[in-house]
């Protein structure tokens, strides 16, 4: 399946690798033209170049979506670019600290909660007057399936998630009457540099046994597939769903948060 993004102008952020860059490559091929933002300019403006030698329109800008003025930058930088915006994937984050509430450093608190969730609203800040300026459009926030569950040791990412939800229902009542669908999709463990980067390898081998075996964890069953593995989704999933979810076509497709399955544990 195939929608037509011919003419729309899209920015994904995060989009040097994992699901970022494969929501960019999957908005690429059917006809989008996709400015990708990243801290990682070489990561990014590697990615650009692999979907343009595929046919496709797309360049890289190095932002810091912790930042307010490059996140304004970065929308400018589309509509200059390309005339316009019309899509808008907001999925840059980092893992953070791994360590229970009451120790948690504080520094690592608020590079979280920057990085995770004030990222997002500057991010709906400039990219949805930008759209309603296009014609209307969609936005798409990348939360995770810990957006509505907890996860120890994880309070800072568990809450930028859970208020992440929640930013993205209040915009999206607020503009759907102006052409701007807004949703969020929460995916379960996928096997992204960020996962690898910032877990441990004792949580990992957590996260494995739960996708070979069909575990628990604290609250919450994880239910076995058929199809399950002993590995996390690979991005493609995700950026599966997000492409779905931002078809300009999909008018009947109401704003909401979008479960993914982790390697159909369940999630």
């Amino acid at each position: 399946m195939t929608y037509d993004f011919k003419d729309k102008v899209a920015i994904v952020t995060g989009a040097a690798s994992g699901i970022g860059a494969a929501v960019a490559r999957a908005l690429a091929a059917d006809g989008a033209k996709v400015l990708l933002a990243d801290l990682d300019i070489r990561g990014a403006e590697t990615v650009a170049a692999e979907i343009r030698a595929a046919g496709g329109t797309a360049s890289a800008v190095e932002t810091n979506v912790a930042d307010a003025v490059e996140v304004e930058a970065m929308v400018e930088t589309a509509k200059r670019t390309y005339g316009g915006l019309h899509l808008a994937v907001n999925n840059a984050g980092i893992g953070g600290p791994a360590a229970p509430t009451g120790e948690y450093p504080l520094d690592g608190w608020h590079k979280v909660i920057d990085t995770n969730l004030n990222s997002v609203f500057y991010g709906l800040r400039y990219q949805i007057p930008a759209i309603i300026a296009s014609g209307g459009g969609a936005i798409v926030n990348m939360a995770s399936i810990l957006g509505a569950v907890a996860f120890a040791n994880s309070s800072a990412y568990v809450t930028a998630k859970h208020g992440l939800i929640g930013l993205t229902k209040t915009a999206a009542i607020e503009y759907a009457k102006h052409g701007v669908r807004i949703n969020a999709i929460g995916p379960g463990f996928i096997d992204t540099p960020l996962l690898s980067k910032n877990l441990d390898e004792a949580t990992l081998g957590y996260i494995r046994g739960l996708h070979r075996s069909g575990g628990s964890a604290p609250r919450r069953k994880w239910r076995r597939s058929p199809r399950s593995s002993s590995h996390p989704a690979r991005p493609s999933s995700p950026a599966a769903t997000t492409w779905w979810t931002a078809a300009t076509s999909r008018s009947d497709v109401p704003s909401a948060l979008r479960a993914i399955r982790s390697a159909n544990t369940g999630y």
